[in-house]
């Protein structure tokens, strides 16, 4: 029988990522940048939520913003929109993630000098985000109240990935069957040094918390 080779392409590719990952988080540190990768399902309001707490802390920090998507420039024209900060956008070739080269590539067109503060508006998805290092300094997700309180149990490594937790639309929480407390729990048993935090754009509840995490993440 012919002896077939095997490879391990799919070891590869994280190892060849994670260095870059590793260079540009290093490279953003030399510059004094913190980069944040935000990541969500679709519709779970990461451009409203950003857009808001932008809004409170960009007369202290130089911002920029650069949004992930398939197709259009609607979610990275929103940003600019609202806030004013600039804001670019990353079309990822129909993938469904993106990793630390295409960051790199993103943050050499769109350049750091004038940052101190950039956020990476990940594409809408709870699985392949979760497996690529960007490069960021710290994982953010948003999880919706309108999306269940299971999705800890049915997407378990974006969970244990992220630094913060936003649980976010708590303004609907009379509206849906969402037990918060059964969620958080989810969430710590995943990733105990996770910090949960419950948040609205709509009502302000939490954003005070919320940039008081982006503050102690940037000046550490």
């Amino acid at each position: 029988m012919a002896k077939v080779r095997v490879i391990e392409v799919h070891e590869n590719v994280f190892n060849t990522n994670n260095l870059a990952a590793n260079e540009l988080r290093e490279r953003l540190l030399d510059k004094k940048v913190t980069m944040l990768n935000v990541m969500s399902s679709p519709g779970s309001g990461k451009t409203t939520l950003l857009s808001d707490v932008i809004n409170r802390i960009k007369d202290q920090y130089k911002i920029g913003v650069m949004d992930v998507d398939i197709e259009t420039s609607l979610d990275a024209q929103k940003v600019a929109d609202k806030t004013g900060v600039p804001s670019i956008q990353i079309h990822n070739g129909g993938l469904c993630h993106i990793d630390a080269e295409m960051t790199t590539k993103a943050i050499d067109e769109f350049g750091v000098d004038d940052f101190d503060l950039l956020f990476l508006e990940n594409i809408g998805n709870l699985v392949c985000p979760a497996e690529f290092d960007t490069g960021a300094h710290k994982n953010l997700m948003i999880l919706s109240v309108p999306e269940g309180d299971d999705k800890p149990l049915k997407y378990p490594l974006m969970f244990r990935v992220c630094d913060l937790v936003l649980i976010s639309k708590m303004d609907t929480l009379d509206y849906f069957d969402f037990d918060i407390e059964k969620a958080k729990e989810n969430i710590k048993n995943l990733n105990p040094n996770a910090t949960i935090l419950c948040v609205s754009a709509k009502s302000g509840e939490g954003m005070d918390e919320f940039v008081g995490w982006l503050k102690e993440t940037i000046n550490n």
